[in-house]
């Protein structure tokens, strides 16, 4: 009997000390400086919405009956990135995400954007960046536009920056090729 006394109190003690010592354990320490890096880009976006193989497409659209039939449609899309302006070219990567079409106006194009441009061959090949911006399509097709980069991974871990646009070629469809020269800060 008094072992079985000795044994319940030493399954107590240990059951009792077990949270103390089990506890998630974290040490900050001081990062040593880091040197930042900048990458500039330049390359092809083919945003292709109509024909057979499209690579945006609408996933979502208000249930109204309205005179602008796209405005707050979602599109997911999966566009190629090439090295010049013909979709034939070198394909370098790919770009996927979301855009919200914003625009009441039926002969401007306006949207929330998000999408990670990776790359699939190269230099950075495995490595992409993340853009999250409004785009804003002017009057005047030559207009650059200006979009943030939000981060990256890979060559582009912890990335910053920005994105310029110029759109090169666009249709009433929505089809549409856009340069893009892009400056990243990054470790």
């Amino acid at each position: 009997m008094e072992n079985q006394m000795i044994f319940a109190w030493a399954i107590i003690f240990c059951l009792a000390v077990a949270p103390v010592h089990g506890q998630y354990y974290s040490r900050t320490v001081k990062a040593g400086p880091r040197v930042e890096k900048i990458t500039r880009l330049h390359f092809f976006f083919h945003d292709i919405r109509s024909g057979e193989n499209a690579t945006a497409i609408p996933i979502a659209s208000p249930n109204t009956t309205q005179d602008t039939p796209t405005y707050g449609t979602l599109y997911a899309m999966d566009d190629p990135l090439t090295m010049e302006s013909e979709l034939t070219s070198t394909l370098i990567g790919n770009s996927q995400g979301l855009y919200l079409d914003l625009s009441r106006e039926r002969t401007q194009f306006t949207a929330i954007f998000y999408a990670d441009f990776a790359f699939t061959t190269g230099r950075f090949n495995g490595s992409s960046f993340s853009l999250f911006s409004r785009f804003s399509a002017e009057d005047d097709p030559s207009t650059i536009r200006e979009m943030a980069i939000v981060g990256g991974r890979g060559a582009f871990r912890m990335a910053t920056g920005f994105a310029l646009l110029r759109p090169i070629w666009s249709n009433t469809i929505g089809d549409a090729i856009v340069e893009f020269n892009v400056t990243l800060y990054h470790y």
